[in-house]
């Protein structure tokens, strides 16, 4: 990939440059687990393909940093892996999984793509977007062939197109209360899923984390995900529709754990990313007034949990600084 030494990279491509290598060298630790333990026959390629493009991102990425002459990230290495391990979780798993966070990943990579401006690495967004899309074909045509797609609920078809004639349409404490909209149930779906998977996710890494600090933590995040996923259920059973399983059964009973804790403490702020990036579109549009009070509620929570993430990372050294703006106070010796 050609790179115009002419043009500095700037902070918004920095950022995403940095983010994105970061989270893939902790994608090839996770996925290398994976696709060691996964024995599916169609899952596996799935597999294979994601692991390929993590190794390929950072490959381009370190290629555009080395001729910028900016340091490299460290990330995530074969020290934070151990792909002999036992089994965590369970094939379906590892599939959902893959469509999670492949979703996750269109999102950070269209932001990428509109805050850069320099060619090569909109380019190389712009790929990664592709891949991701192919990525997200495949592991939607594997759930499907396996009867394991979790579709949002059906509603009925509108006889016409209706417009909104009473401010009560708003209403969700008090007076009359309309059933929640296709829009509105998409998000409460999207909501349960995602807990859900998180939930399981954090299962795994509490039993198999070895400090009770850490061990502590990642049950607290297992509580949340469980109290979300109740709290978004029930806005869905209350106009008797449907909603997702959960995926307890995906986590196996092995202790024996393939990850570090720094990596499944990063892991866990990824899972929170994509969970306020998930309440962020539902608060914005949203238009009963109890559902936009539940996603802030709930978004505080998770922002307090996140935060106390943090500090465990900072604590222990695992939290790698993004670059940053030149301090000038300490410069001047003010």
């Amino acid at each position: 990939m050609e790179t115009n030494h002419n043009i500095q990279l700037t902070a918004g491509e920095i950022s995403q440059l940095w983010t994105t290598y970061l989270n893939d060298t902790m994608a090839v630790c996770v996925l290398g687990y994976f696709n060691n333990k996964v024995q599916d026959t169609e899952i596996k390629p799935v597999v294979e393909y994601a692991l390929s493009l993590s190794e390929k991102h950072l490959q381009t990425i370190s290629f555009i940093f080395n001729q910028e002459n900016h340091p490299v990230p460290k990330g995530f290495t074969k020290e934070d892996v151990k792909v002999n391990a036992q089994r965590l979780y369970t094939d379906p798993f590892i599939l959902y999984y893959l469509k999670l966070f492949g979703r996750l990943a269109l999102f950070n990579y269209s932001f990428a793509v509109d805050i850069s401006a320099r060619k090569d690495v909109r380019a190389f967004f712009s790929e990664c977007i592709a891949s991701s899309l192919e990525l997200n074909r495949l592991t939607s045509e594997v759930l499907l062939s396996k009867g394991l797609y979790l579709r949002p609920p059906y509603i009925p078809t509108p006889e016409s197109a209706e417009f909104v004639q009473k401010q009560n349409f708003l209403n969700g404490f008090f007076g009359d209360t309309r059933p929640v909209n296709s829009i509105e149930i998409s998000h409460l779906f999207e909501g349960i899923l995602t807990n859900s998977l998180g939930k399981a996710t954090l299962m795994g890494f509490m039993q198999a984390a070895q400090h009770q600090e850490i061990k502590k933590y990642l049950k607290r995040g297992v509580e949340i995900a469980e109290k979300h996923v109740a709290v978004f259920s029930d806005f869905l059973r209350k106009d008797d529709l449907p909603a997702p399983t959960s995926f307890e059964s995906c986590v196996t009973d092995s202790t024996d754990s393939p990850f570090s804790e720094k990596l499944m403490m990063y892991h866990t702020s990824a899972l929170i990313q994509a969970g306020n990036l998930n309440y962020g579109f539902a608060l914005a549009l949203s238009m009963r007034n109890d559902l936009s009070a539940s996603y802030s509620r709930l978004m505080a929570e998770v922002l307090k949990y996140a935060e106390d993430g943090i500090n465990i990372m900072i604590d222990n050294e695992w939290l790698e600084k993004p670059p940053q703006a030149v301090e000038r106070a300490v410069i001047a010796d003010i």
